[in-house]
């Protein structure tokens, strides 16, 4: 996965629904947004404890006070984009999560879909309810 084979992902920022960013797709957000990314310097996938910062955050605040995740951390978000909030960090990346719930706008850097994540499913869970509730 590049930045520069992402298609038509900005075209679902448009859309007034709620969108989750998984890994690229959250850097994707970042930099389409106005954040930044850059090249992390532990690279390529592991598992990785993260930090929940916000236990309020309706996608990940009932994983806090911290998760077991798989994360690739070849590229990271540095800077959130105007109106989000940094979510997760681990040792490893500073921003593991970002939320904008007044936009839907949400991102991972890791992977819930994979069976190393421990509460993969409870973040598909939470995103199922945030758009219920949308």
């Amino acid at each position: 996965p590049s930045m520069d084979r992402v298609g038509r992902c900005a075209d679902y920022l448009d859309l007034d629904v709620p969108v989750l960013g998984i890994c690229l797709g959250m850097q994707f957000m970042a930099e389409e947004l106005g954040g930044s990314t850059h090249s992390g310097e532990y690279g390529g996938y592991a598992d990785v404890t993260v930090e929940v910062l916000d236990d309020e955050d309706p996608l990940i605040g009932d994983l806090a006070p911290e998760t077991r995740v798989w994360a690739s951390h070849a590229d990271e978000v540095d800077e959130v984009p105007e109106g989000f909030e940094r979510t997760a960090r681990s040792d490893v990346c500073e921003v593991e999560a970002m939320s904008d719930p007044a936009r839907g706008f949400y991102g991972v850097q890791w992977h819930p879909e994979v069976a190393h994540t421990a509460e993969g499913e409870a973040v598909f869970e939470a995103f199922e309810t945030i758009c219920e509730n949308w």
